[in-house]
């Protein structure tokens, strides 16, 4: 059957009435002009050229090949990537070749950094008020890991593991501005906080370039900054009869040391855990560390407040209520009646 009009044909292979037409450039058809007619070997051809253009899925590239094409520069950076499984950025994240979802896994484990972020913001607003805006700052860099954490668990890129890493490596440096008692500074800043902050932020700028240097030490250079908190608390647990405060540095601790598991678990048995297709230790050490951020903050905000708001108290609620078993911590400050 003719058409009534001109038709437009493009460069796909067409079929009608049987036959194979063959493929041309884009024109229009003159009224009662057929198509050209494939013969034998112009048929193979089409053929050939079509799978080209939609090769099956056995046949395209899988996350190893992808991964194996990369620059030799970059996997000399990353022996990771010739094991998908184990392959691991900022934190050791987990994917899988036969399961990509790993990876999807560590990406969407990362909404609670989202969440948790703008919450504590919000419930610890009145502290922020009288005490440091600081606390505003330490929450948004928290949320930016969440989101470069999301972006390098999806693109599995080079730029996304440094963001992730570099974003963390702020975190800890804003953390130790804001919180840090005086009596741990070096003894040449004699107390100030502004050097002390400024030297703070020489050594992160330092560091920043320091993790192009050899990527695939960055996460656990990172982790070992925890042996000096772990130092720090440790010191004050002993010092405070703040049952408050000695609850929560235990809570932060078993949180953390749970969450260090997960990702030493991840990276040293990896292949242990892809044997048995389980990949989501990763997510699992999201989850928790995401969690342990409130414990740690209002650890350090209660710890700063004995050496720098001595006159005052700060009081430990829960959201959504005290009396639930699981919340996140935040502060109340209250003025000390000097009347009592």
């Amino acid at each position: 059957m003719s058409s009534s009009g001109p038709r437009t044909v493009c460069s796909t292979t067409i079929g009608m009435s049987g036959k194979a037409r063959v493929a041309v450039p884009c024109r229009l058809l003159r009224r009662g002009e057929s198509l050209p007619v494939l013969h034998g070997g112009e048929k193979r051809t089409a053929k050939r050229d079509k799978r080209a253009r939609h090769p099956p899925a056995a046949a395209r590239p899988s996350l190893s090949n992808t991964l194996g094409h990369m620059p030799p520069c970059i996997q000399a950076w990353f022996p990771e990537l010739q094991h998908p499984a184990c392959f691991a950025g900022a934190a050791g994240s987990s994917t899988s070749e036969n399961e990509i979802g790993g990876a999807e896994e560590g990406g969407f484990s990362n909404v609670f950094f989202l969440i948790f972020g703008p919450l504590m913001m919000f419930l610890m607003h009145p502290y922020a008020q009288k005490r440091s805006w600081g606390i505003y700052g330490v929450s948004v860099l928290f949320m930016v890991i969440g989101l470069f954490s999301m972006y390098f668990h999806m693109t599995l890129s080079f730029v996304g593991q440094l963001l992730d890493e570099i974003s963390i490596l702020w975190l800890l440096a804003s953390g130790y501005s804001v919180w840090l008692p005086r009596c741990y500074f070096p003894k040449f800043i004699k107390g100030s906080r502004f050097y002390f902050s400024c030297l703070v932020i020489m050594t992160t700028i330092i560091s920043t370039f320091l993790t192009f240097v050899k990527p695939t030490v960055n996460a656990y250079a990172l982790n070992s900054i925890a042996i000096h908190i772990l130092y720090i608390v440790r010191k004050e647990y002993k010092k405070t009869s703040n049952r408050d405060l000695r609850h929560l540095i235990a809570v932060s601790v078993i949180l953390w040391a749970a969450a260090l598991t997960s990702w030493v678990s991840d990276r040293v048995l990896c292949s242990f855990w892809q044997r048995i297709q389980f990949f989501y230790l990763h997510s699992i050490w999201h989850v928790l560390i995401s969690i342990t951020f409130p414990y740690g903050i209002v650890t350090m905000a209660l710890v700063d407040a004995k050496y720098e708001m001595p006159d005052k108290t700060l009081k430990v609620h829960y959201w959504p209520r005290d009396s639930w078993l699981i919340g996140l911590p935040y502060v109340e400050i209250q003025e000390n009646d000097k009347n009592c």
